[in-house]
């Protein structure tokens, strides 16, 4: 999917483990199929697993998963639990990590038996997120793809991305949504928990419910508006109210999440169109979502 990516196999996890986690060397591995982008994901036993980052732009998120994520409590939803850190070596240039293995299924409206109540429990995770105390937290920008900045700093990206799917998509309406969320009043709190990416892909279900949120990668302090892209990403118009009551958001908030799902449809679907199938349907939907409900 990237041009600067580096490749991994299971004989290159082998020997990482082998050589840094020799307890864990004998276990069954196995490589998991998924449509994140930043990650290699590896099955290790039963109840972990390894993680690689693909190119180095991620090189710098496992450390920081694991310094922050085992503060991250209390949370309605299970997480991952950090249970070593990897250092470069056999030719893998970056740090790399072992977590803990959280058993569901891409949380995918389908495979959700009551929808409001999903709206309902993402609601509950992303405030008792913020609620946390962000002291010393990561602030948002580079390291993590810039979410939770100011939306004004993702202008030019944004309108680039527009333009360069005007064949796929209503570029008018696409900068009429984003001309009003850069009218929105900017955050002007302190800056919160944010985890930057919560879409299905980073969701897991069993048994119909929401479980679980995975992949901590884009965590930051900054503009909480970023995490309502679940919203578009993956609600409908009635859960997506349902949700936005659940979060007692205001207009400006409202509208300046819905900037970032724009932003973040357009900057991916732009990027992933021939690469990643999975993440651009979901990109085409958000996109399609966003622009629905504004011009309703």
């Amino acid at each position: 999917m990237h041009a600067d990516e580096i490749d991994a196999d299971v004989s290159l996890v082998s020997r990482l483990l082998a050589a840094q986690f020799p307890r864990w060397a004998a276990l069954p591995l196995k490589r998991v199929a998924s449509a994140g982008t930043d990650n290699a994901i590896y099955r290790l036993g039963s109840d972990m697993c390894v993680r690689l980052p693909r190119r180095p732009s991620a090189a710098g998120q496992v450390e920081k998963e694991g310094r922050w994520l085992p503060m991250l409590t209390p949370l309605p939803l299970t997480i991952p639990r950090p249970l070593g850190l990897g250092k470069p070596d056999a030719g893998y240039p970056w740090h790399w990590s072992v977590t803990s293995w959280i058993d569901g299924e891409t949380a995918t409206m389908d495979r959700i038996a009551d929808p409001m109540q999903a709206a309902a429990t993402l609601a509950q995770f992303i405030k008792a997120l913020q609620a946390i105390d962000p002291t010393d937290g990561p602030p948002s920008g580079p390291q993590n793809h810039f979410r939770g900045v100011p939306l004004v700093e993702m202008d030019a990206t944004t309108r680039e991305a527009i333009g360069n799917l005007r064949a796929e998509i209503d570029t008018g309406a696409a900068n009429a949504v984003w001309e009003a969320a850069l009218g929105a009043p900017a955050w002007a709190d302190p800056p919160v928990w944010v985890h930057g990416d919560i879409q299905s892909g980073n969701l897991l279900a069993r048994q119909g419910r929401i479980t679980a949120v995975i992949d901590f990668g884009l965590l930051s302090v900054g503009d909480p508006a970023c995490d309502l892209t679940v919203a578009w990403m993956l609600l409908s118009d009635d859960t997506r109210a349902a949700f936005r009551t659940a979060m007692s958001v205001d207009d400006a908030m409202w509208a300046r999440g819905r900037g970032w799902a724009l932003y973040a449809g357009v900057i991916a679907l732009d990027y992933y169109r021939e690469t990643n199938h999975a993440l651009a349907a979901t990109c085409r939907r958000a996109i399609g979502e966003v622009i629905a409900e504004f011009t309703c």
